[in-house]
């Protein structure tokens, strides 16, 4: 072996070292949200939200379960029409995992839950990322940055634990999910299914280095 690849090889491991590190770092906390006290509460465009963030284990089940008919009625519809199909034993199942967290909008006023991401840490393909498998926002609270606020508090999880990247999944024929992603700077990432796959969804992503 040469000194150069002896120098990658070292470089590569201690990478991938660091790479553990911030994923364990971030998944030892109760609350990855407690260094973000300016993302714990959304007051603009008429909204007045407070904001937490917990593991799955520590959320109630009225909730969980609002969170899943919400997600049937945002996207239900793009599932049913494209080849994946609604699945709602899928997608409870999905929405319990023993690794989920959840960051929830709630109303001030009336304690109503008004949004929701659902994420994990995790290594991905070798990458240290924050993975967003649900967004989700009520229509009475769409459109007024809700949506973008919720992912901007990722983003900062993502850059506090010195991650490489954001990633999510949106379902093609969600039109306007995709401009939504875009419209923040996401991209199709590298391990997105290639075009001749047909498959219905993409897999996005946003570097935080």
């Amino acid at each position: 072996m040469s000194a150069l690849e002896e120098i990658t090889n070292s470089n590569s491991a201690a990478s991938a070292t660091a790479q553990q590190k911030s994923i364990e770092k971030a998944n030892r906390q109760v609350n990855p949200m407690v260094d973000f006290p300016d993302f714990l509460k959304y007051d603009q465009n008429g909204c007045e939200l407070d904001l937490y963030c917990r593991r799955k284990a520590d959320m109630d089940s009225k909730t969980l379960k609002w969170a899943f008919k919400l997600a049937e009625k945002n996207v239900g519809p793009q599932y049913k029409a494209c080849s994946l199909g609604w699945q709602p034993k899928v997608k409870q199942s999905d929405l319990n995992k023993a690794w989920a967290r959840y960051l929830v909008a709630l109303d001030r006023k009336t304690k109503k839950p008004a949004g929701y991401t659902m994420f994990r840490f995790d290594l991905d393909y070798g990458r240290s990322v924050l993975y967003c498998y649900e967004m989700q926002v009520d229509s009475e609270y769409q459109r007024k940055g809700l949506g973008a606020f919720m992912m901007q508090a990722l983003e900062a999880m993502v850059r506090h634990y010195g991650m490489e990247r954001l990633v999510l999944t949106v379902l093609k024929n969600n039109e306007d999910g995709m401009r939504f992603y875009r419209k923040l700077g996401y991209d199709v990432d590298e391990t997105s299914p290639d075009k001749s796959d047909n498959e219905a969804y993409e897999i996005m992503s946003k570097s935080m280095l």
